[in-house]
C-alpha cells in the first residue's frame, strides 16, 4: 500500500514536470521568434505558434505537446504502476498551469490527446479523428479542440473504460473553461479561421 502512494505521488510530480515544459515558448525563442506570449492570443500552444507564420514550428510544437502527455503516462506505466491516471492528470495540469510561467500555460488540446493515447489508444484515436475532422470542415482550431475534448469521455464510456471517465470529464470541463474567450468569439462570429488574415 505504501509503495502505491509513493508511486502516485511520484507519478503526479513526473507528469507535472513533463507537462509544464513550454515547447511553444522554447521553440519560438530558439528559432529567433521572440516571446510567443507577446503575439496573437498570448498562448504558448501550437495554434499561436502558427500565427508567427512558421507552420513547421507549429507542427513540431503540436507533436511535442502531445508527446509529453503520452510519455508521462508511458513512464508511469513502466516504472510507477498504479500511477498512470495521476501522471496523466499531472501532465495535463502542468501544461495548463506551469509554475515557471506564473501558472499561465496552454489550453490543453494537444496534451490531452497525448495522455489519451497513453491511457487507452482507441480513445486517443477517437479524439484525433474528431479533432482533425472538425478542423478540416470548420477550419477553426478552437472548435476542433472543443469537439475532440467533448468526445473523449463519451468514447471512454462507450468503450467500457469507466475508470477513465471521471478524469476525462474533468479534463474536458477544464478545456472548455480555458477556451471561454474562444467560445465568446464563436458566439459573436469573430473567431478566426486557420489561414485567414487577421486585421
Amino acid at each position: 500500500m505504501h509503495y502505491l502512494w509513493f508511486n502516485m505521488g511520484a507519478g503526479l510530480l513526473l507528469g507535472y514536470a513533463l507537462g509544464a515544459i513550454p515547447f511553444g515558448l522554447l521553440l519560438t525563442r530558439l528559432s529567433g521568434g521572440g516571446d510567443i506570449r507577446a503575439i496573437g492570443s498570448g498562448n504558448i500552444g501550437a495554434t499561436n505558434v502558427l500565427r508567427t507564420g512558421r507552420k513547421g514550428l507549429a507542427a513540431l510544437t503540436l507533436v511535442l505537446d502531445m508527446l509529453k502527455g503520452f510519455f508521462a503516462v508511458w513512464l508511469a506505466t513502466q516504472f510507477l504502476p498504479g500511477a498512470e491516471i495521476v501522471a496523466a492528470a499531472g501532465a495535463f495540469l502542468g501544461h495548463l498551469y506551469p509554475i515557471w510561467l506564473g501558472f499561465k500555460g496552454g489550453k490543453g488540446s494537444a496534451t490531452y490527446g497525448g495522455i489519451l493515447f497513453g491511457l487507452f489508444w482507441p480513445v486517443g484515436g477517437v479524439y484525433a479523428v474528431m479533432w482533425v475532422g472538425v478542423l478540416v470542415v470548420s477550419r477553426i482550431s478552437s472548435v476542433a479542440g472543443l469537439a475532440a475534448a467533448l468526445a473523449a469521455p463519451i468514447a471512454a464510456a462507450l468503450l467500457g473504460h469507466y475508470d477513465l471517465v471521471a478524469l476525462l470529464a474533468a479534463c474536458t470541463l477544464i478545456v472548455f473553461w480555458k477556451h471561454r474567450s474562444n467560445i465568446g468569439r464563436l458566439m459573436d462570429g469573430t473567431e478566426p479561421r486557420i489561414g485567414s488574415s487577421k486585421s
